[in-house]
């Protein structure tokens, strides 16, 4: 069983990797669109703002390679922007369009007063699905984010998370799952969330 991580300029993949090398994942970080289509498994990372993050996977030519590979039935996880890129569009970078696989929108935090960005550790409110197999009740996981999803869909969310609002730390529909939070940052929980896709 093969993983790749898609490599695109942004920040923060090599911690992925190692995260699912440590869990004894064939696990490769590239940018080539012939070794991202042959894995068995895709991970789309993101770190910085959801505009930039578009346009270095369009840039490296791997926009239309991720659209493939979200309609071809194989397990895909997006992490962090690589979750808000699932989305329609952000209002962190107004006309520029994400993937549109959850219909809904990328929205900043809003409510009076709260510290922006939300950086640490925060409580998951769970819907079951197989990621969170073994995982305690409202586990605690890591998170750096301004903005968050808000997808169009309720039924789609397999996570809340409140921070000032309650919103959709992850999402999931079919093979295809994100998360607003950085598993690879969050210890045991995170590790474990990583092999439950491994397992997918």
């Amino acid at each position: 069983m093969s993983v790749v991580i898609t490599d695109y300029g942004s920040g923060n993949v090599r911690s992925v990797f190692n995260a699912l090398r440590s869990l004894g994942a064939d696990v490769k970080l590239t940018a080539e669109a012939d070794e991202i289509r042959a894995a068995d498994r895709v991970v789309l990372p993101g770190v910085g703002a959801f505009g930039d993050c578009v346009r270095g996977l369009d840039e490296r030519g791997l926009w239309e390679v991720m659209r493939d590979c979200l309609g071809d039935g194989r397990p895909f996880l997006g992490i962090c922007v690589g979750y808000q890129m699932l989305f329609d569009e952000s209002e962190e970078s107004p006309g520029v369009r994400g993937f549109g696989f959850f219909p809904g929108k990328v929205r900043r935090f809003s409510a009076p007063g709260l510290k922006i960005p939300q950086i640490g550790w925060n409580s998951l409110d769970l819907t079951p699905h197989p990621l969170w197999a073994g995982l305690p009740a409202n586990p605690h996981v890591y998170f750096v984010h301004s903005y968050y999803c808000d997808p169009a869909d309720q039924s789609a969310i397999t996570a809340r998370c409140t921070y000032g609002e309650t919103f959709a730390a992850a999402a999931a529909r079919g093979p295809v799952a994100g998360v607003q939070f950085h598993p690879e940052k969050s210890q045991a929980v995170g590790l474990a969330i990583l092999k439950n896709f491994l397992a997918s």
